[in-house]
């Protein structure tokens, strides 16, 4: 190396480094380390794990229950999960568990879309391994907590539902987790309890799924992807409405960068 290569920021220079890089280059004033990225991408495989674990296995165990499981419980059990994956891994990767919620923090500005790809494929990777978890410890009972829409329900008419729905879901996200509103910890009450309300008066239409990975997992592992159009059409869809709502409401995003990304930033 010659004398006038320039040599790497020291750790104790690396924010002023930042600093003076995101003078130049604005879109990358957030560096990310790999070892940060890491602890992220697993925060969402596992947090997704537990969510459809929760939420998949609550039908898996009604059927080798005998229907022991009651419908409340099943739509209470992944709202429950939410909050306490909220409260215990938020600050490391702002617990998004579901693609809609990551692309809705990157419509709002509030995530870099370069993070967007990683995030889902752990979301979905987290869902798989939840679905193959419960298969092999119960068998592919119970659809393995598959998705679909009820009996006489059309797809459009699930699709529609899982929208509204979703709608809902995102802007209580984007209105809790954001440091304009200051609600902090509260975030996780209002998003599992938003969870709950909704799985309460519409699981019988399209299972309240709201979430693209949710679905992905027990039509990946069965093989059947029959209705899984209407659970990535319907959320992606609200989460955009979402977002449009939100710019009505607040005005543009980019007040909710910590709790969209963590604060594991360096």
């Amino acid at each position: 190396m010659s004398e006038t290569s320039p040599e790497p920021p020291q750790a104790g220079q690396r924010s002023r480094w930042q600093a003076l890089l995101a003078l130049e280059a604005p879109g990358l004033a957030v560096v990310d380390q790999p070892r940060i990225q890491a602890r992220r991408l697993f925060s969402e495989l596992f947090g997704t794990f537990l969510l459809v674990l929760a939420g998949a296995g609550a039908a898996v165990v009604g059927a080798v229950s005998d229907g022991q499981i009651s419908r409340t419980a099943a739509v209470s059990s992944p709202g429950l999960t939410v909050m306490a994956i909220i409260l215990f891994m938020g600050a490391v990767s702002g617990a998004h568990l579901n693609p809609a919620v990551t692309v809705a923090f990157a419509l709002r500005e509030d995530f870099p879309w370069r993070r967007v790809p990683g995030y889902v494929l752990a979301q979905l990777a987290g869902a798989t391994l939840a679905c193959l978890f419960l298969w092999a410890v119960f068998g592919k009972v119970g659809a393995l907590g598959a998705t679909e829409p009820g009996a006489g329900i059309a797809d459009w008419q699930a699709m529609v539902t899982e929208l509204a729905l979703t709608v809902g879901l995102v802007s209580t996200i984007l209105g809790t987790a954001s440091r304009a509103q200051n609600v902090g910890p509260l975030s996780a009450v209002a998003v599992g309890g938003y969870i709950v309300l909704a799985g309460l008066w519409s699981s019988p239409i399209s299972g309240a799924s709201m979430n693209p990975a949710r679905s992905f997992g027990p039509d990946l592992v069965l093989g059947s992807f029959d209705h899984f159009w209407v659970y990535v059409v319907g959320p992606l869809t609200g989460a955009a409405i979402a977002v449009v709502i939100a710019w009505v409401l607040r005005g543009r995003g980019g007040t909710g960068a910590t709790a969209a990304s963590g604060t594991l930033d360096p």
